[in-house]
């Protein structure tokens, strides 16, 4: 690991190289940004870990005065100091850990309604406002991008972007069949149903991510409908695009503008093109780091929301918690935390 003088070393050259006339229009940039910014924050993890350290030594001297007041102070403070040190340190550990490339991207977010019905469609409103919830709660902002509502209420589909810093990194392990287990509002025989909602996470993708050949796009237009309002159904403003070589369909009509609809469509069909570049990469990975990060498979049952006995079960490792309303309310970093950890233990065990 990297001491707190050899970072601040690589810190001021690359300040150096940043203040030289022409570092903005070089193509290293934003590379060398992005990585001036890790760096001061490694750095500041670094340095508080030092300082505890530092902390500690000098309570336990203290903890060993012959003034009795003050040694029992000092072996006070000592149980308090060392969580801290241990809370600093994987803090640190997290950050030198290799972060996946993506981490730091935007994110697309669908999420569809699968069995049970308009149960299941109030299902996939629950977990969007679940995730605007956690967001709203991150300094992430999230911008809709299609919708498709179900009579009953929620949705059959909803597709969003969550923007901000390491959106990925926070909503990767989303992806996969989450399930729900309560009491429909219009069951009179008090049964519990189980209703599922897919949800697929994908880093958002830059044109440079994946070229797209206009020549293997098909483009249809047509009249929106259903949501939007009367003007949106006034004109063929909806886009189609589908991608020749792959079959991927996308379709947006939540807009009045057709460039803007086309333009949010090609958004999402180059995040899908890029999902399906990294699940390609994952099957290729071992099967350890494939059941960490899952298999990509839109089918996989990744998590349980049981409501009559409040309680949710991420299924991947095997962590459950009370108090379903809040998660329900995007109180959800706990979990998240649970499955950096894992993949944090799984890189270093790999690497």
């Amino acid at each position: 690991m990297l001491t707190s003088d050899q970072i601040n070393s690589q810190i001021e050259e690359l300040k150096q190289t940043l203040s030289q006339p022409d570092a903005f229009s070089s193509p290293d940039f934003a590379d060398n940004s992005r990585k001036l910014n890790e760096l001061e924050e490694l750095l500041v993890l670094h340095q508080n870990v030092e300082t505890l350290e530092q902390q500690l030594r000098d309570t336990q001297d203290l903890s060993q005065s012959s003034d009795a007041e003050m040694a029992e102070m000092a072996t006070l403070e000592l149980a308090n100091l060392e969580e801290n040190l241990k809370t600093a340190k994987n803090a640190l550990e997290m950050a030198v850990t290799p972060r996946d490339p993506n981490d730091d991207k935007n994110v697309i977010v669908e999420v569809r309604a699968g069995a049970g019905g308009d149960e299941a469609s109030l299902f996939a409103g629950d977990l969007h406002r679940m995730y605007s919830r956690y967001a709203e709660g991150h300094n992430l902002k999230v911008e809709l991008i299609s919708q498709s509502p179900s009579e009953g209420g929620g949705y059959k589909e909803i597709i969003f972007e969550v923007k901000g810093k390491d959106a990925y990194r926070q909503l990767k392990f989303e992806s996969g069949v989450h399930r729900v287990q309560r009491i429909p509002v219009t069951e009179s025989q008090g049964r519990i149903h189980t209703s599922t909602a897919t949800v697929a996470v994908m880093p958002e993708a830059d044109e440079h991510d994946v070229e797209i050949n206009e020549a293997d796009l098909k483009i249809d237009t047509y009249r929106a409908s259903g949501h939007g309002g009367q003007s949106v159904n006034t004109t063929d403003s909806a886009i189609r695009i589908t991608h020749l070589p792959t079959g991927v369909v996308v379709t947006c009509q939540d807009e009045k503008s057709q460039i803007k609809n086309k333009a949010k469509a090609l958004g999402v069909l180059r995040s899908r093109l890029l999902a399906k570049q990294i699940e390609e990469q994952q099957s290729a990975e071992s099967e350890a780091r494939r059941k960490l990060i899952g298999s990509g498979d839109r089918s996989e049952k990744i998590r349980t929301y049981n409501i009559p006995q409040d309680r949710v079960t991420d299924h991947r490792i095997g962590y459950s918690r009370a108090a379903l309303p809040k998660v329900l309310d995007g109180e959800i970093d706990d979990i998240i935390e649970e499955l950096l950890k894992h993949e944090q233990k799984l890189i270093q065990e790999l690497s």
